[in-house]
């Protein structure tokens, strides 16, 4: 499949952070040129190459972009795609008595098949939000799996496993088959040091030693967490978590609210990631990030959604506007996290701890994971030289007009290309929550 996508502006997410008017070619679901045009709108003269004229003939599918901005799309770097089914069914509450008393027993109930709907609802969402690939951890990942590839959204598992089900032969063998994967691939993980004994954190960690891989998990979202990990252990949960050497290869922590000046050490010099869920911290009252000492001391940020049970949407662009937002507040600092941090952690950041490496910028040889964003709609209008800054302070998800995964459109203008109908999602989704919520 050959796809030309022309008149577009191009925000490539390369270092020099042009906008420039241009087009670009893509086959087999990578980018295979990336031209810019002169002021007479014809394509710039590039180096003469014997093959240009015969790869520049025969395209599959022509997009004209009709002037709007072409850009990498958004990489959701901590979510649970299947809790769709729990949106807004428990809300107001303390996150440990919403994860306890309400959301482990509702997700005790559900079926593989169960599984396999409720992604295809998230991924609904996902595209909608101009999200191409999402980090998700959740069980029964090939259900997951499946309704990924039949959508042809891009999916990286995170291992899920903790004292309530799941083994580390599990992690190990998911590990090993959808890292053979197009589409799907997996990163070690479990769900938090308060779920997980010590033996079973080890075992983890000497399989992390075994491949040499970074090891992901949820941590210090909360001070009752924290609290109660020093009283047991002596030490913060990334303090303790790193004594077992579970983050000898690097890695990456989900929320990393509640931390001690300890704790920025250890992951500076590990090398981790720390991914910020600022509407999901809030909601839960778990409290606020601090995304701009992280930044400051050089240690890389992704954006996640959360789940949609503690969020509950799955849009990145109020992420985005949260995580600017709140830091200017937090630090009483107006030019605390500028927009154009923002989007380095929502489109690259996210793709380096998800471990997608080749889906960061818009060159050559990069996947063709990209979305298209209208610019002529009241809210990015002006457009002055600040495309940027529209996107994380203006912009919404009415302003995604086409997200393409792997070189093929799954949305465009409001319709979708995953292979079912829309109506027949919501009524799976919809069945699942009747039978286990009676909603």
């Amino acid at each position: 499949m050959r796809t030309r996508i022309y008149n577009a502006k191009i925000l490539t997410m390369e270092k020099d952070r042009a906008i420039f008017d241009g087009e670009i070619g893509i086959e087999d679901g990578r980018i295979t040129s990336v031209t810019a045009y002169g002021r007479d709108g014809q394509a710039q003269k590039e180096k003469e190459r014997p093959d240009r004229d015969a790869r520049e003939k025969g395209w599959d599918e022509e997009i004209d972009a009709g002037g709007n901005l072409l850009m990498p799309g958004f990489k959701n770097a901590h979510t649970h795609s299947p809790m769709t089914f729990l949106r807004s069914y428990a809300d107001d509450m303390k996150l440990q008595e919403w994860l306890f008393d309400k959301v482990f027993p509702a997700e005790a109930k559900l079926t593989g098949d169960d599984i396999y709907w409720l992604t295809k609802l998230a991924v609904m969402e996902y595209l909608t939000s101009g999200i191409t690939s999402a980090f998700d951890m959740y069980k029964l990942k090939s259900y997951s799996g499946d309704a990924a590839k039949e959508t042809g959204f891009r999916m990286v598992f995170c291992g899920d496993i903790n004292d309530f089900g799941g083994t580390v032969e599990d992690v190990e063998n998911d590990y090993l088959h959808y890292n053979q994967e197009n589409l799907l691939s997996y990163r070690i993980g479990f769900h938090a040091e308060y779920t997980t004994g010590r033996e079973l954190m080890e075992s983890l960690a000497a399989l992390a030693d075994k491949y040499k891989e970074p090891v992901f998990v949820h941590c210090s979202e909360t001070k009752k967490e924290v609290e109660e990990c020093r009283e047991k252990t002596g030490m913060t949960p990334v303090a303790y978590m790193d004594s077992l050497g579970l983050f000898r290869h690097g890695g990456g922590i989900f929320h990393g609210v509640h931390m001690d000046e300890s704790d920025f050490d250890i992951l500076k010099k590990r090398g981790m990631y720390v991914v910020t869920n600022p509407a999901s911290n809030l909601k839960l009252a778990s409290g606020i990030a601090p995304v701009k000492k992280y930044l400051d001391l050089g240690i890389p940020v992704a954006i996640g959604t959360d789940g949609p049970a503690s969020n509950n949407c799955l849009d990145m662009f109020r992420e985005m506007f949260l995580v600017t937002g709140l830091q200017k507040v937090f630090c009483d600092d107006p030019e605390a996290v500028p927009a154009k941090d923002v989007l380095d952690m929502a489109v690259k950041n996210g793709a380096y701890a998800m471990g997608l490496n080749d889906c960061d910028t818009i060159a050559e040889g990069k996947r063709a994971d990209l979305i298209l964003l209208d610019l002529m709609q009241p809210n990015m209008q002006p457009l002055h030289n600040n495309i940027e800054k529209n996107i994380v302070y203006s912009a919404s998800k009415q302003n995604v007009i086409l997200t393409m995964i792997d070189g093929k459109v799954l949305y465009r203008d409001g319709r979708f290309y995953i292979g079912d109908t829309p109506e027949t999602v919501y009524r799976h989704a919809n069945s699942v929550s009747q039978r286990i919520l009676g909603v």
